[in-house]
């Protein structure tokens, strides 16, 4: 008789693992002992296939009993759980042990199946362990979500209870400021109604001030009027005693005259007057540019001789001296006073107290005054002059000598022609000064 020895079948690959981990998870030792596989072995149990008396899992599941399975003894090891008479079961510690004593019976069961060796027992069994993990390590996962949950409940509720507390003081420091503030917007609201009553009083007396203004400016005009006509007299009171200091040192009039003004055609020999005038007003308003000043420093002097010895350093004094040294020229202050010591005196920065300085000082004062109040009335005030051949208007000029025949022709029916300017013109605002001109003989129009 031939005995056929089979081949025990090679057990799954995971057997060690799924043992490792279930040492590792449960906590388990289980002491076994194993017969050496041998080939007379395995010919018995090819020949005794029915002697697998192996116990079932079911009576193997008290831990306290030892198995018997063909001469091998199996010891599971039960967990022995902290004893706590203050810990109260509930069902899921229950239910955790219950399925560690699951896991301890697929175990058993497990190791029973390779006594004798078994494939499909080995199969069956390693499933139900490895269902049995799953299941623990789902309670596992689920018991830590729990404690993570837990935790951060608590934290959560520390935190929120510390918000609470911090906003609360908060609360109370804003209260607090939302009194103050509301005390300091009653203030500022009295402060406010204070400020629109003082406001509407200013309001009031800057209104009176305005209007106090415009009667001044009116009153300025007026004073410039008056400056305006005391100029030309001046400058007129000038040109007569230096005409009369001319004839008295030989002076040819006609050629002085045609010096100052060549060209010029006059309807009477007395009106060559009005050349020297001429001459005198422009290099007297020559570079002349209008500026607001105090003029009340001049102005409280009836002599001006006074107001430049009280005040030599003054602007007034400076324009003084400039103007008399290029109105008067050396040759003729020599021709006059027969030296040159007026001219020095006036050069060293000083002013002499003679009849002839003192006309011009009083000329040169009151058009000091008059380029002062025209600036200091309106700030835009220009001067304007006339150039020679232009046609004359009666808007912007006015004759030095009046026809009493051309005074009753309407405009039109002339044709003047200004022959040179006498006295420049101002304009102030709407204040319109005429400059003085001297005319061509009238010519009737066609």
């Amino acid at each position: 008789m031939e005995f056929v020895t089979n081949k025990p079948l090679k057990p799954s690959s995971n057997i060690s693992e799924i043992v490792s981990k279930f040492a590792k998870v449960c906590k388990l030792r289980s002491i076994g002992v194993f017969p050496s596989e041998n080939p007379l072995q395995h010919q018995r149990l090819h020949k005794n296939p029915t002697t697998n008396n192996a116990p079932s899992g079911e009576d193997s599941s008290d831990a306290t009993e030892d198995t018997e399975c063909d001469g091998v003894k199996i010891h599971p090891q039960p967990i022995e759980a902290p004893s706590n008479g203050n810990v109260c079961l509930d069902g899921e510690v229950e239910k955790l042990f219950g399925m560690v004593s699951a896991l301890k019976s697929a175990y058993v069961q497990l190791q029973e199946a390779h006594v004798p060796y078994n494939t499909q027992k080995i199969i069956a069994a390693n499933e139900r362990v490895m269902a049995q993990l799953e299941s623990l390590y789902r309670i596992k996962a689920a018991y830590e979500e729990k404690q993570c949950i837990k935790l951060i409940s608590g934290t959560s509720s520390a935190l929120l209870q510390s918000k609470f507390e911090v906003n609360e003081r908060l609360l109370a420091e804003l209260k607090s400021q939302m009194k103050v503030k509301n005390s300091e917007i009653m203030r500022l609201l009295q402060e406010l109604r204070d400020l629109d009553a003082e406001n509407a009083k200013r309001a009031e007396k800057i209104r009176q001030i305005r209007l106090e203004r415009k009667r001044a400016i009116v009153l300025n005009i007026t004073t410039f009027q008056n400056a305006f006509k005391a100029t030309s007299k001046s400058i007129h009171d000038f040109a007569k005693p230096l005409i009369s200091l001319m004839k008295a040192a030989g002076w040819d009039l006609d050629l002085a005259v045609k010096s100052v003004e060549d060209g010029a055609v006059y309807q009477k020999r007395s009106d060559k007057k009005y050349a020297f005038e001429a001459y005198i007003t422009r290099r007297m308003f020559s570079e002349m540019s209008l500026k607001a000043y105090d003029v009340d420093c001049v102005m409280k002097f009836d002599d001006p001789i006074d107001a430049l010895i009280a005040y030599p350093d003054s602007d007034f004094a400076k324009f003084c001296g400039e103007k008399y040294l290029l109105v008067v020229h050396p040759t003729m202050e020599s021709s006059f006073f027969g030296n040159l010591d007026q001219r020095m005196f006036v050069m060293c920065g000083k002013h002499p107290r003679t009849p002839f300085y003192q006309i011009f000082a009083k000329m040169a004062k009151w058009i000091w005054v008059l380029q002062g109040i025209a600036a200091s009335i309106d700030p835009k005030a220009k001067v304007f002059s006339v150039s020679r051949g232009s046609k004359f208007s009666y808007v912007y000029m006015e004759s030095v000598e009046e026809d009493k025949e051309d005074a009753n022709l309407l405009d039109g029916q002339l044709q003047r022609i200004v022959e040179f300017m006498v006295m420049p013109g101002f304009k102030i605002g709407e204040t319109l000064m005429k400059s003085r001109v001297y005319l061509s003989k009238p010519e009737t129009s066609n």
